[in-house]
């Protein structure tokens, strides 16, 4: 019998500025909830003209020493069985945990409660998976029956080989009959959205202590992993993002916090067939599969099939818990494939459940609970309402968790089937099933508008090359960063020809007949303009690493690899080098190189620019230099060359976004965070040598004092390097910079094609950008120089990129304009972005823009 495909009768309306984008749904009739997606930001809280980053400095050294030490909290307990018991260290006791207020659990109260579930009977475990940014400990618990060592190395060689081996994993009887279905329950990674964290530990509880046969038979053929709480800086804090203002959830793929890389390891360590993400707060409760665009490097059949069954699963464990609107104020809850036309896509893999799939995940979810208790109703609700709340909502959490151990258990081996399907497919270089009611029968209302799949290349090169290349540190980073994704990286042993090139010894391939396909894809390939799909997005719709991190990466789309003759690698070869005599050149294409130079100039090395923006450092100092090529891994190779302007080590008072100020102190700059509230309080001005503004600071904000303070600032040789709507108006109002800033469509976002002058800001640079309500400028003053121009044509390669209703703001009005521009008033030297060179840890090859331009203006 045909299936009747439902209506998606949702309309969207929506509201953008440079900052948010927020979408409202409208539901015709009384038959589904009112969702209304969780605003966009770009990091952390919305910043408005008085908020501007202000991370500690200790949280940044922390995720940044976590990423050189490459260190993982998982794996150490090879050899052992489960459980695996030890005693945590507990917390101080921190009566100031906002998670008091809603009578949750604080994130002090959770090392002693697991240190008590442990001691009953034999079925919990608690590993350390990490550190968060702000230093607290990350707890992965795991629910299973005891295991000896032998039994445990067994699960594992299982596991390896569902991964490695699918083809004979599919029909081995063993897995099918005795291997634990990993489920993985990650909580809490918005800091404010407190309660999958108690109702994990709640579940946890009862598991640990059942004796009915239905919770023993659960534990013994199934591994239950709870991530108690993903972001316990943020739980403390009671904010969305961790200590360093990120949103966690925003930073798969790029992975640039240690609560991300946790997860990462956990994906890659358990290899999750299942996973829930608990969130808040969206009434009724919303419950994924979503809405187009879906994300086009899955396989999308086996995910939709598994995540839409164990959907409809919650929704029926929430409504039964009986809670109304009338009575509780709780509507039903909501599955956006089925109920809603768009607006909360699974384009971007930048979410835990949208990152999952590509580690083997089938089955994938965010859960947002109806009650909001944070922001606004936290200051203004009476404890009491907001503890009734808090209550409803880990109810509701509770019932998804148990609805989805008992998906997994009832359909624990097509599950699994399913899972080796994903590795086969990839290992086999076998072509994605578009899905259709004929291929995912049981889920209604498929239509062209779910079909999203992509041509896999045979293989990407990232080419090797001699000394000064220019991508050289940042292909080992890249590659760097593939291998800690689990995706297989190959180094050719000798030159070898692909695709109608020759390549030299050195180069890395990525064979994409591999298990991992689909995650190697995502980072590598361009992605796809997909602004005609849908009226706008839910949040970025192209982040492409091939053409942001500025190595080169080639598409190979057909060949022969048997000539490669390549190792895989654990890790890139060093290309850390000093020229053995002469003067010496670092070429600042990197944010590597950027982060050597300032460590030099700390150290008061004599460094003077070149013409092409590239640094000269004397003979004199091969001896710092080497330590630099060491501790950065960069090169430093030998020119003729003595420079010019001498550089200093610019001191940068930055009113930035989170993200921005990340990567400012990744790239070794001295960084003062200010504000508007900041500057009204009286900032010492003696502290800076350039302005950085994008965001939080509103020259027209300021008081007399402090405005004439900056205007002195600035008189006086300090620069201004500006990024945005925000950057371009104290341009303006101070009387800078003689352009008109133009802002495109506030909501569009994606990769680029640009044009680069070459030069002190743009040398070196690479021929793709990333922007995020993209502005370019017009009406150029005299001495204005442009520094970087939007392709011709239609500059966006990936992305979603629209026209405003009035036609303007498109990418057509974009083209050939000036995308960065510079200059002076004769006392200001400065810098202005129309794009997005330091957006979260998205476009790493544009780093060195904002680098250069910031030594360009320092006085």
């Amino acid at each position: 019998m045909g299936i009747s495909r439902p209506s998606r009768p949702v309309l969207l309306t929506t509201a953008a500025t440079a900052s948010a984008l927020v979408l409202t749904a409208l539901v015709p009739g009384s038959a589904t909830a009112d969702p209304t997606p969780r605003p966009v930001t770009r990091e952390g809280s919305p910043l408005g003209a008085d908020r501007a980053a202000r991370a500690p400095e200790a949280a940044a050294e922390r995720a940044l020493g976590d990423a050189r030490s490459g260190a993982a909290g998982l794996g150490g307990d090879k050899g052992r069985g489960y459980p695996r018991e030890q005693k945590l260290d507990l917390p101080p006791e921190n009566p100031a945990d906002k998670s008091i207020k809603l009578g949750l659990t604080p994130y002090h109260g959770i090392a002693p409660k697991l240190n008590d579930l442990q001691r009953i009977g034999d079925r919990v475990s608690v590993e350390i998976a990490g550190r968060s940014a702000g230093g607290h400990q990350l707890y992965l618990v795991t629910v299973t029956a005891p295991e000896s060592a032998r039994e445990t190395a067994r699960q594992e060689r299982m596991r390896e080989r569902i991964e490695n081996s699918p083809a004979a994993a599919a029909k081995d009887d063993a897995i099918k009959s005795s291997y634990k279905t990993p489920v993985f329950i990650n909580n809490n990674i918005h800091g404010n959205e407190w309660e999958g964290t108690d109702a994990a530990l709640k579940l946890i509880e009862k598991l640990a202590k059942a004796e009915d046969k239905k919770s023993r038979d659960l534990l013994a053929h199934n591994r239950l992993y709870f991530n108690v709480t993903t972001n316990p800086d943020g739980r403390i804090a009671g904010t969305r993002a961790n200590a360093n203002g990120f949103d966690l959830n925003r930073d798969f793929i790029t992975a640039s916090q240690p609560e991300a890389r946790a997860v990462r390891q956990i994906a890659i360590a358990k290899q999750p067939a299942v996973m829930i993400d608990l969130h808040g707060y969206v009434n009724g409760t919303l419950i994924e599969p979503t809405t187009p665009p879906h994300g086009e490097n899955y396989e999308y059949d086996l995910f939709l099939k598994n995540t839409y069954a164990n959907a409809l699963g919650m929704e029926a464990a929430v409504n039964g818990l009986g809670y109304t609107e009338a009575k509780d104020g709780v509507k039903p809850a909501v599955i956006p494939f089925r109920d809603q036309k768009e607006g909360w896509d699974d384009w971007p893999p930048i979410f835990t459940p949208q990152y999952m799939p590509f580690h083997g995940a089938v089955a994938t979810h965010t859960i947002e609970f109806p009650m909001q208790v944070n922001n606004e109703e936290y200051e203004s609700q009476p404890v009491a309402e907001l503890r009734r709340r808090a209550r409803i909502n880990t109810d509701i959490a509770g019932a998804a968790m148990r609805a989805t151990l008992d998906y997994t258990d009832r359909h624990r081996t097509s599950v699994i089937a399913d899972q080796i399907e994903v590795f086969r497919r990839g290992a086999t270089g076998a072509k994605q099933v578009p899905v259709s009611e004929e291929t995912v029968p049981g889920v209604p209302g498929i239509g062209p508008e779910d079909v999203y799949t992509t041509e896999f290349p045979r293989a990407y090169v990232i080419p090797a090359g001699g000394r000064g290349q220019r991508s050289a540190a940042a292909a080992a980073r890249l590659v760097d960063h593939l291998v800690a994704n689990d995706v297989r990286v190959e180094r050719a042993g000798k030159a070898f020809r692909l695709g109608g090139r020759t390549y030299p010894k050195g180069s890395y391939v990525v064979d994409m007949h591999q298990p991992k396909r689909g995650l190697a894809n995502v980072m590598l390939a361009d992605g796809r303009d997909i602004s005609d799909k849908v009226s706008t997005m839910y949040d970025i719709s192209g982040w492409s690493l091939g053409r942001l991190w500025g190595a080169s990466v080639d598409s190979v789309k057909s060949g022969d690899l048997g000539g490669v003759h390549g190792r895989a690698v654990h890790a890139a070869s060093r290309v850390g080098y000093v020229a053995p005599r002469g003067n010496l050149r670092l070429r600042l294409d990197d944010p590597r190189e950027i982060a050597a130079l300032n460590s030099l100039l700390a150290k008061g090395v004599s460094v003077r620019r070149d013409r092409d923006g590239s640094a000269v450092v004397p003979s004199s100092a091969r001896r710092a230099a080497a330590a630099a090529a060491k501790k950065y891994d960069v090169a430093f190779d030998a020119t003729k060359a003595k420079g010019g302007a001498a550089l200093h080590r610019t001191r940068v008072a930055a009113a930035v976004t989170p993200g921005e100020l990340f990567a400012l102190r990744e790239m070794n700059f001295k960084v003062v965070p200010v504000s508007t509230a900041v500057l009204n309080s009286g900032f010492d001005w003696k502290k800076a040598d350039a302005l950085f503004v994008s965001a939080g600071l509103d020259r027209s904000e300021l008081n007399t004092a402090a405005r004439d303070r900056l205007d002195r600032f600035l008189a006086g040789g300090g620069g201004l390097v500006g990024r945005g709507a925000a950057g371009a108006a104290l341009n303006a109002d101070a009387g800078l910079l003689a352009v008109k800033a133009v802002g495109g469509n506030g909501d569009a976002n994606g990769v680029v094609r640009v044009v680069n002058a070459g030069g002190t800001v743009t040398g070196g640079a690479p021929d793709h950008g990333f922007v995020y309500s993209p502005s370019w400028f017009t009406d150029l003053g005299p001495g204005v120089r442009v520094e970087q121009k939007y392709g011709t044509g239609n500059p966006l390669v990936s992305g979603h990129w629209r026209a405003a209703e009035d036609g303007t703001g498109g990418p057509a009005d974009a083209a050939g304009r000036a995308a960065v521009v510079s200059g002076s008033d004769g006392a200001t030297d400065v810098v202005l972005f129309g794009t997005e060179p330091l957006f979260r840890d998205h476009p790493k090859g544009m780093f060195p823009q904002v680098g250069r331009a910031l030594l360009s203006v320092g006085r």
